[in-house]
C-alpha cells in the first residue's frame, strides 16, 4: 500500500502517520504541500496539526495548495482519502466533504482520550470494527465542533455516513461525552462515494499498546485489506 502523506506548514502529526503506515507494513511517503502531483500512491493521507497557523479558519488557507488540486482529482476519481484533525478541516473546507469544524463549544483547545462508539462497518476505512464497538483515541483540537444544517446531518445519518459519534463507556451519546459541542456528537464522516472520510480523534496515536491504545490500528488496517486484492502491500 503506497501511502502519500500530504505535509503543510504546522502540520505536526505527519511523522505519526509516516510510523504507522509503516508498522502496518505500507509504503509512506511525504509529499510537500508545494507539490502538484501525487505520483503512483494508492493513498492520500491529510495530518493533524495547524497548517498556516490556522489563520483565517483551520483547514482554509491549506486548501488553496497546489497539491490539493491533485488531491481533490484523486479523491474524484475514486482513490482513498483519509484527513485527520486538521486534515479533516481540509475536507470540510476543500468541499469533499460537507459540514464544516467550528471552535469548540468550550472555546478551548482540548487534548484528552474520547471513546468513540463505531456506527458503520461496511467503509473500506471501517471495515475491521464491529457495529458499536467502543474505541479509545486522543484528540487535541481547538476547533473540533463539526456542524452541518439539519437535512446535511439527516442525510449523513440515513445513508450511514457517520462512521464514528463520541459516547461514553456505555456506548450512549450522551452530552457530557461530547468533548467539542459536535452535531449529533459525530466525530468522523464519509463522503457519498465513500472513498473519502474526515476524523478528528487521531487513529494514528493510537496504534500501540505504549500509546495506551491500539484502537485505531484497525482503520489502517482496514485500508490495507481493501487494497491488498489488487496485488499491493
Amino acid at each position: 500500500m503506497k501511502v502519500a502523506i500530504v505535509t503543510f506548514p504546522g502540520s505536526n502529526c505527519d511523522y505519526d502517520l509516516y510510523k504507522c503506515v509503516q508498522l502496518i507494513g505500507g509504503e509512506p511517503e511525504f509529499l510537500w504541500h508545494r507539490d502538484v502531483d501525487l505520483g503512483e500512491v494508492e493513498v492520500v493521507m491529510l495530518p493533524g496539526g495547524f497548517s498556516y497557523g490556522d489563520y483565517l479558519r483551520a483547514g482554509a488557507i491549506a486548501t488553496m495548495s497546489p497539491i490539493m488540486d491533485a488531491v481533490k482529482d484523486f479523491a474524484k476519481s475514486g482513490g482513498p482519502v483519509v484527513g485527520i484533525c486538521n486534515g479533516f478541516q481540509m475536507l470540510c473546507e476543500s468541499g469533499l466533504l460537507p459540514g464544516a469544524l467550528l471552535r469548540n463549544r468550550s472555546l478551548l483547545f482540548s487534548s484528552r482520550d474520547v471513546l468513540l462508539r463505531v456506527e458503520n462497518t461496511s467503509s473500506i476505512f471501517t471495515q475491521e470494527y464491529e457495529s458499536g464497538q467502543i474505541l479509545r483515541m486522543p484528540i487535541a483540537h481547538a476547533e473540533g465542533n463539526y456542524h452541518a444544517d439539519d437535512e446535511t446531518l439527516d442525510r449523513l445519518e440515513g445513508e450511514g455516513r457517520v462512521l464514528f459519534r463520541y459516547t461514553d463507556a456505555e456506548g450512549k451519546a450522551v452530552d457530557s461525552a461530547n468533548p467539542n459541542g459536535s452535531a449529533r456528537s459525530i466525530a468522523g464522516i464519509l463522503n457519498e462515494s465513500g472513498n473519502v472520510m474526515g476524523m478528528m480523534p487521531h487513529p494514528e496515536r493510537a496504534v500501540e499498546s505504549i500509546l495506551g491504545s491500539v484502537d485505531g490500528l484497525g482503520l489502517f488496517t482496514a485500508l490495507l485489506s481493501h487494497l491488498s486484492p489488487l496485488g499491493t502491500v
